[in-house]
């Protein structure tokens, strides 16, 4: 799954990589968490078009805001899935990431959070998906989920799953209104394995409201010490029956 990741790209840039006409101002984020607002790339019938939304799909026939929250969307049943198959057909999304995090289990510490980036350090897209909800009382809101697959083989050691990352050259494929089912699904793929390489980070990560450069910095794992066990000392025989 992905349930953490950085976009640090300035505005400019990224609109002259994603080619939208929007020029919003929004900071760079090294710590995004679920139920935050994130920047996607939509088309409606137009030109790309620059949208914040929600992280934490509501599908659009919700009658009230689920309790668990929809953060991914699994490539295998993104067709059929009730929560998803309405989005994968007509608003899909770019969503722009510098990397992700995963976390591993290692030793009997606490879990090692690595950061996953491109090799050559460049921001990427992941498949994704939104909605646009509004509650029993007029309330209106957009939220996304990342569309994920199967690991490759970088990221098989850290965790099954990876978002889905999709190459420049079909971005306009996945934002297009027209584009069939059968074209969609071919786009749902694990990347090569050696696009991306992952970066053991400290595990100052785990806690959301940390949000500054030195969360993407490489930090090598902690070391936990287990104490050994004392050496208990065999009591002399004295013959006879201690009381403690």
């Amino acid at each position: 799954m992905c349930g953490r990741y950085a976009i640090t790209l300035p505005p400019k840039a990224m609109r002259e990589l994603f080619g939208y006409l929007d020029e919003p101002d929004f900071p760079a984020r090294y710590n995004i968490a679920p139920s935050q607002p994130v920047p996607v790339i939509i088309r409606e019938g137009g030109p790309r078009r620059f949208l914040l939304v929600r992280w934490g799909l509501v599908p659009s026939w919700a009658k009230e805001m689920p309790q668990s929250i929809l953060i991914n969307a699994r490539a295998e049943t993104i067709a059929e899935k009730p929560s998803f198959r309405g989005a994968f057909r007509h608003r899909r999304a770019l969503m722009p990431a510098d990397g992700f995090y995963e976390w591993k289990a290692e030793g009997r510490g606490p879990k090692q959070p690595y950061f996953i980036r491109r090799r050559d350090g460049a921001p990427f897209a992941m498949a994704a998906l939104w909605e646009h909800w509004m509650d029993p009382h007029g309330s209106e809101l957009d939220t996304c989920a990342v569309v994920t697959t199967e690991a490759n083989a970088t990221l098989t050691p850290i965790h099954h799953r990876m978002p889905v990352i999709l190459h420049e050259k079909d971005w306009n494929l996945w934002l297009d209104p027209a584009a069939t089912e059968k074209e969609l699904l071919a786009l749902l793929r694990p990347v090569p394995d050696d696009l991306l390489e992952a970066i053991p980070v400290s595990t100052r990560i785990n806690r959301a409201a940390n949000d500054d450069p030195s969360l993407i910095e490489r930090s090598e794992p902690e070391q936990v010490a287990i104490p050994e066990k004392p050496l208990r000392r065999k009591s002399a025989d004295t013959g006879q029956l201690g009381l403690f």
